[in-house]
């Protein structure tokens, strides 16, 4: 509940948005936030499905599968930057919109294809235009809501964020199995299942950068770029959107300025934008976002889950042993033959629904964390997820039943939770005018990790399958001592309201 204020001059820009309340029009936005990080996912990730269906009529090895998979993570790698600069320089939502268009148009140029190298060069660039999205949207909420309600609404996207490959699972089961094989001259290729599927996932992100286009643009970014009148104009909408039928004047009538340091940061190069953040006292903040995003290895995990819940189920469909482990299944899965009419290979229908039970159980776990994470703190449940989910990670091949060694893999993925509490704590740590680039800048060193990661899982798993389990589960655990070293945000957020109350 805001506190009401005066009608003063100079008000703290989170007193104002405090003002604002928190009402349908702030819902709505928690709603489109986690659309639009969906329609990212859909993109970004959409190989995670389109390879093993096409590797029948596109003949890739399984080094050229590894290849085209690692290749979206580099273009998230090298396009989060220009993003982040873009966004930080020019708004949050002009900016999401023309990420979300331009990847729908080259994602749809993916669905054809003519070959593996094509497809390759298509997914790294729409992973590019998409790069910027998830830091994009997610500063543009944080901007746009209360400070008490802030927690509340990150985590509340990132149940949506988890259902994300849960969602593309229910897609897959309802086109892949399609059986269809329309040969287009023009092109020299088959147009099937997993090319129709690829197209479908370019969907979303039309619908909201349709969606965007009717919202309004972040207050804070206005102010920061010393534009009090658009600032003021957009709160009055967010107040009036969120009272709905109520009629009650928006109290607030002029903001207290940034400093002029940030009001010109807003017309500076990329490189008067990047030192800063490479400067105490936020090259502190800089190293340890960046450590943990590099050590969150679960990503690489669940970007190659589809693949394995389908090898795990061809391996159970034939009445094996249930006395191995979850490398023995891979080491011993059953390889579905190649089609020779060209009909995609098929994936398992149980296996997906496996894929959407983990992404639905994640979401739930997500829920319970943004009932506690005010109590709790971001922080420490960090450090509890990360060490729990990486011991559970080391123990899936020392557990000798498939059965316990599949629940415990399915519990070391839900430490990927912890990607939207870290976006929550970029949020809280860094300055405004800095915010979307040092998302951007982290996040990079999560996606070099993830980059190595999956290269290195490609290799081990036909070589040394129990190391890659070994090594990153390991990893991801030290990273509750990383954590360890940022401060308290349930003390962060009290002296912000302390400030906001005088």
């Amino acid at each position: 509940m805001s506190v009401k204020l005066s009608k003063t001059t100079d008000v703290p820009i989170e007193d104002a948005i405090d003002q604002t309340g928190f009402g349908p029009y702030s819902l709505l936005y928690v709603v489109m936030t986690g659309l639009s990080i969906i329609a990212f996912a859909c993109v970004t990730y959409s190989s995670t499905y389109t390879v093993p269906t096409s590797a029948c009529e596109l003949s890739t090895t399984i080094a050229q599968q590894g290849i085209i998979v690692a290749a979206p993570i580099v273009g998230l790698m090298l396009g989060a930057p220009f993003w982040g600069y873009l966004g930080d320089t020019r708004g949050r939502r002009s900016t999401l919109i023309l990420s979300l268009l331009t990847t729908a148009v080259l994602n749809l140029v993916t669905s054809i294809s003519v070959n593996w190298v094509m497809l390759l060069i298509f997914q790294f660039v729409a992973t590019m235009a998409s790069s910027g999205q998830f830091m994009l949207a997610m500063s543009l909420l944080s901007e746009s809501v209360p400070l008490a309600k802030r927690n509340l609404a990150v985590l509340m996207v990132t149940s949506m964020f988890l259902l994300a490959q849960g969602i593309m699972a229910m897609i897959a089961l309802a086109i892949i199995p399609l059986s269809y094989s329309v040969y287009l001259p023009a092109l020299g290729i088959y147009w099937n299942s997993w090319r129709t599927l690829q197209a479908v996932y370019s969907t979303p992100s039309v619908l909201m950068a349709i969606g965007f286009y009717f919202m309004t643009e972040s207050p804070k970014f206005f102010l920061a770029r010393g534009d009090e009148k658009k600032a003021l104009e957009t709160l009055r909408i967010i107040h009036r959107r969120n009272l709905w039928r109520k009629k009650e004047e928006f109290e607030v009538k002029s903001l207290l300025k940034n400093s002029k340091k940030e009001q010109e940061s807003q017309r500076q190069s990329a490189k008067d934008q990047i030192v800063p953040l490479f400067k105490t006292p936020i090259l502190k903040c800089t190293i340890i976002m960046t450590a943990l995003q590099l050590l969150e290895g679960v990503g690489s995990m669940q970007i190659w889950f589809p693949t394995i819940a389908n090898k795990f189920m061809q391996l159970l469909d034939t009445g094996a042993s249930m006395d191995i482990t979850v490398c023995e299944v891979l080491n011993t899965g059953v390889n579905a033959a190649p089609d020779p009419d060209v009909v995609p290979c098929s994936l398992n229908s149980t296996a997906m629904l496996i894929v959407l039970a983990s992404g639905a159980l994640q979401s739930a776990i997500n829920a319970v964390v943004t009932l506690v994470v005010n109590k709790v703190g971001r922080r420490n449940i960090v450090i509890g997820v990360t060490a729990f989910c990486g011991v559970c990670g080391i123990l899936v091949n020392l557990v000798p039943n498939t059965i316990a060694s599949a629940v415990l893999y399915v519990a070391f993925l839900q430490g990927y939770l912890v990607v939207g509490l870290y976006t929550a704590i970029s949020v809280a740590i860094f300055p405004t005018h800095l915010r979307a680039l040092a998302i951007a800048l982290t996040q990079s060193g999560g996606r070099v990790g993830t980059i190595a990661s999956i290269q290195i899982l490609n290799y081990l798993r036909d070589v040394n399958c129990e190391a890659g389990f070994y090594i990153f589960a390991a990893l991801f655990a030290c990273s509750a001592i990383v954590a360890a070293f940022l401060p308290d945000d349930r003390r962060l957020i009290k002296e912000k309201l302390a400030e906001n109350t005088k």
